[in-house]
């Protein structure tokens, strides 16, 4: 299994950012499907707040993509084994793997934002866009590493089974076709108060909570938009329990 060197590294970074900046002109700009923290109730409220948060991560991506070029600029000659594996290759990896970054991290345990926030089944969006976006290019590098060269990058065995991991478990937080009764899993550091305001806004009552208080079980009406719970704080949305073993660890204190 090959060792990255600065060439490849920065193809990786390159295509880091190149994930970066397709997700935030197209989900942020063109689309506006969200914004960077389009996830925080209060953000919400000022949208030259939104647009400007959203200016500090394109400018963080600039940052990326630079230190990508000048590793690619300043490395090495490479060997005739490290020509036959094309930089595009390392550059779709990098591409992927910055889908699963904002997924896991700002889609799943920050609830920053989701690919979409006015859907009934924000997993659902997540979870296709990733595959599409992160999965299918992140397996097309590998695929044209091992085919270019026999070998596959240090990051593709490990990536690969994260990735699986993740998708398995999250396909098992679905929200089901909800009935009267949904459990609610807040994400780590959300209010309490924040969420029962949340409940106000679905016309939900708290029938029950684990005893770290992050779980809840509440009744809704039939009609409720319950979309609207993941702008007050919460994790998962579901009629039924698997949310909780998925999520069981995440350290809620």
């Amino acid at each position: 299994m090959a060792r990255l060197n600065r060439r490849e590294t920065g193809a990786l970074a390159l295509g880091f950012s190149l994930g970066g900046f397709f997700d935030g002109i197209l989900l942020h700009q063109i689309l506006q499907w969200h914004h960077l923290l389009s996830g925080l109730e209060q953000a919400r409220l000022d949208i030259r707040f939104l647009v400007l948060t959203d200016g500090l991560f394109h400018g963080l991506m600039y940052v990326v993509a630079i230190a990508g070029l000048y590793l690619l600029w300043t490395s090495p000659t490479p060997t005739r084994q490290s020509k036959n594996v094309p930089l595009i290759a390392r550059a779709m990896i990098g591409f992927g793997i910055w889908h699963l970054v904002d997924a896991v991290l700002s889609h799943w345990i920050l609830g920053i934002h989701r690919v979409r926030m006015d859907v009934e089944q924000p997993f659902l969006w997540d979870l296709a866009w990733l595959a599409v976006f992160g999965l299918l290019p992140f397996a097309t590098g590998c695929y044209l590493m091992r085919r270019r060269s026999g070998s596959t990058s240090l990051l593709c065995s490990p990536v690969a089974l994260v990735l699986a991991t993740l998708i398995a478990g999250s396909i098992a937080s679905f929200p089901a076709p909800r009935g009267e009764s949904v459990i609610v899993v807040l994400r780590p550091g959300a209010s309490e108060t924040v969420m029962m305001a949340g409940l106000g806004a679905v016309d939900g009552r708290l029938v029950w909570t684990d005893s770290s208080n992050k779980i809840w079980a509440i009744d809704v009406p039939a009609d409720a938009k319950l979309a609207r719970l993941y702008g007050y704080g919460a994790l998962v949305v579901s009629n039924s329990i698997a949310p909780v073993g998925c999520l069981d660890w995440i350290k809620m204190n």
